[in-house]
């Protein structure tokens, strides 16, 4: 599935990169970004290339908190118009529904996904993107600059009560801490940040509910097309399989149909359930199996099997080889 990203994305970029001694231009050019990426923020441009760009930056500076420090100092305005609509909303937790209902107006590629259970909301953070490389940087930024928004209802004393990354922990987290607070976990089963109920119900005291309207007018104006139903499974898939939950019968409840309904439709797009599961399980595969401080039975787990067992048959079967030979 190809995705656009509005190059807003990299604000910041060129500053993080000259100070890690890099040249910013050559790094956007050797995947392929056109350099006006770097001075257009609503120029849209290919997300599994920024993922590329981001990855191959904390690589060449070896700072693994390369994505973080793009991200820490970000504004509402870097979300152009969806930033226009989040500064007047009511409420933290109109924000956030707005964020919800409109990120492909700046990132087509971005999952998120609202959770409320007892006193807490989990706000969880995927990329549905066509890319078996890792997205750790990705997922830092867009973590950061969710934190941001957060803390601009907040306060800038305010700390979520979680933040967890499905990925490993870098040898030194300072800048993590840094700008989350303590509570910070890597190797989770998903990309989230943790905050309370009550958090969500803090009242913005600037908000204007007339420039609230006209900002949603404006976004709608930069509305993109909806995504096929295939996409909307694919979605789910990603959110649901780390959990457990990806079966035919959840992924119809969340889209408020039938089983048979999934694949009848599905089939309409030349698709299939299983099969759009085994695409996502081949895609990201090979970023966990690189993680050796991951267990086999984690990695099993993550990718919705039932047992290890399980899973070392599915990847013999897919790439004729044993997993913990990969």
């Amino acid at each position: 599935m190809s995705t656009l990203i509005r190059s807003a994305s990299l604000t910041n970029f060129t500053e993080i990169a000259q100070q890690c001694g890099l040249e910013p231009l050559t790094l956007v050019r050797a995947v392929g970004l056109p350099a006006k990426c770097l001075s257009d923020p609503d120029l849209k441009i290919d997300t599994n290339a920024v993922v590329r760009l981001l990855e191959m930056a904390a690589r060449e500076a070896a700072e693994p908190a390369f994505g973080l420090r793009m991200g820490e100092s970000r504004r509402l305005s870097n979300l152009g118009p969806l930033g226009l609509l989040l500064r007047d909303e009511p409420t933290l937790r109109h924000a956030l529904d707005a964020i919800v209902r409109h990120i492909r107006v700046h990132n087509e590629a971005l999952v998120i996904q609202i959770e409320e259970a007892d006193t807490l909301v989990l706000i969880r953070e995927e990329f549905a993107m066509d890319l078996s490389e890792s997205r750790r940087q990705a997922a830092e930024l867009a973590m950061a600059v969710t934190y941001r928004i957060l803390s601009l209802f907040m306060g800038a004393a305010w700390r979520p009560r979680l933040v967890c990354f499905s990925h490993a922990a870098p040898a030194n987290r300072a800048t993590h801490h840094r700008v989350f607070g303590d509570q910070v976990a890597f190797n989770h089963e998903f990309n989230g940040l943790m905050c309370s109920q009550s958090d969500l119900d803090q009242p913005n005291p600037s908000a204007d509910p007339v420039m609230a309207r006209y900002a949603q007018e404006l976004v709608a104006s930069k509305a993109v097309d909806a995504p096929s139903f295939t996409h909307q499974v694919q979605q789910l898939i990603l959110l649901l399989l780390p959990l457990g939950q990806c079966t035919a019968d959840v992924v119809a409840q969340h889209l408020g149909c039938d089983r048979r309904t999934i694949t009848r439709r599905l089939a309409a797009e030349n698709n299939g359930f299983h099969q759009l599961v085994d695409d996502h399980r081949r895609r990201i595969v090979g970023q966990y199996l690189q993680d050796k401080s991951r267990p086999l039975a984690q990695v099993s787990s993550l990718l919705g099997f039932s047992a290890p067992s399980a899973f070392s048959r599915w990847y013999r079967d897919q790439f004729g080889a044993r997993a913990r030979d990969a």
